[in-house]
């Protein structure tokens, strides 16, 4: 048998591409009246995505009236400014609403929410700390109300794509993601994003995280191993979570721009790999490999636009419409309108993100102490 030590891959013939739907999802019937809570500058998209959709956003609230009143005037005029957030919550015409504060006060904004019947969308990441977050689930799952999370990567075409590919059993089982991305946020200098040391991996990272994650969903979540005596499951779905940060020579801001991050999961093994401070050439990437093929994503940072799928049949290359901004935000908010409609959990729902948050504050402290967390 010869040897292939220059490791060259024999010539794929080119297949047609799987035609999956990847689309974000959306009611089949009218929508209930949407209240924005925070309109600060990521709520543009929002208001953007709903509108494209035909979805009626009915309030608005900030404590800042003018950016409350800035974004009614732009997207919905016929809205009402609503004077406090209780105001919104005792409105009988609101049905969802979307909560895009800061996170230090989201968690009793939601509470509110829940006991007024409202269903909720809420910014990521829903809570700080996993027992808050447990506890937010409970609440909204007693109050009958539908609880998901903006996190509209999920909705990425490409990201959207790439997991029905898995989902379809396209590749088989799942045994490891791996993902790059250098791009250039220093744009956060003199905002408040600076005040975030785990920049990479807590606010902007979660995102590849989650989306890490959801590629070896489709079985049964990983139970935890003798994590307290209580009878609710475990939110980690993973075995274990490394994670470094790094300065990058000469960055002109506060957090570290470099970030790094190893997971294992009882069935692989996802790596991630962060360069924030890449003035040059911005380009992500992303590899899924499974036991019957390979996915392969790359282009530019946030706008990967071609899927290619590599099976024993050959490569599939599949060109995708649309684009992370506005189809994320809009994504988010139709899968929680939809499973509103067929009463049950959206995919994006707090009970699920609690998985990502684990991974995610777990790669946190690893980075902290400079050692794995064994979960």
């Amino acid at each position: 048998m010869s040897k292939n030590y220059d490791l060259k891959s024999a010539e794929a013939a080119a297949v047609p591409a799987p035609d999956l739907f990847y689309q974000p999802p959306a009611p089949k019937n009218p929508a209930p009246k949407i209240a924005l809570i925070g309109c600060g500058g990521i709520t543009e998209h929002h208001l953007k995505a709903y509108k494209a959709a035909g979805w009626e956003v009915a309030a608005f609230f900030d404590p800042d009236s003018e950016a409350a009143e800035a974004r009614r005037r732009e997207f919905y005029p016929d809205a009402k400014i609503a004077a406090s957030a209780g105001e919104v919550f005792d409105d009988p015409e609101i049905g969802v609403v979307d909560i895009a504060t800061h996170p230090e006060v989201r968690a009793g904004l939601i509470e509110k929410a829940a006991a007024a019947g409202k269903h909720i969308l809420s910014q990521k990441p829903f809570a700080t700390d996993l027992e808050t977050g447990g506890r937010l689930v409970k609440l909204a799952a007693e109050a009958g109300v539908k609880m998901a999370v903006n996190q509209n990567g999920r909705w990425a075409p490409y990201f959207a794509y790439m997991r029905q590919a898995v989902k379809s059993g396209l590749i088989g089982d799942v045994g490891s993601v791996h993902m790059v991305l250098n791009w250039d946020h220093t744009w956060t200098a003199g905002t408040p994003f600076e005040e975030i040391h785990h920049l990479m991996l807590y606010d902007f990272g979660i995102h590849w995280i989650d989306a890490a994650r959801s590629f070896f969903d489709g079985r049964p979540a990983h139970e935890s191993r003798g994590h307290g005596t209580s009878p609710a499951p475990s939110p980690r779905s993973h075995d274990l979570a490394y994670a470094a940060l790094a300065r990058f020579p000469g960055q002109p801001i506060k957090p570290p721009l470099l970030a790094g991050a190893t997971v294992t999961f009882p069935q692989g093994m996802a790596t991630l790999a962060f360069n924030g401070c890449s003035r040059f050439g911005p380009r992500e990437s992303c590899t899924i490999t499974g036991t019957k093929g390979t996915i392969h994503a790359v282009g530019d940072i946030c706008a990967v636009t071609t899927v290619e799928i590599h099976t024993a049949d050959g490569v599939a290359r599949r060109e995708l419409d649309g684009s992370w901004f506005p189809d994320g935000f809009r994504g988010c908010m139709g899968e929680l309108l939809r499973a509103i409609e067929e009463n049950r959990e959206p995919e994006n729902s707090a009970a699920d993100n609690l998985k990502s948050l684990a991974l995610v504050l777990d790669a946190m402290k690893s980075a902290d102490q400079g050692t794995p967390v064994l979960t």
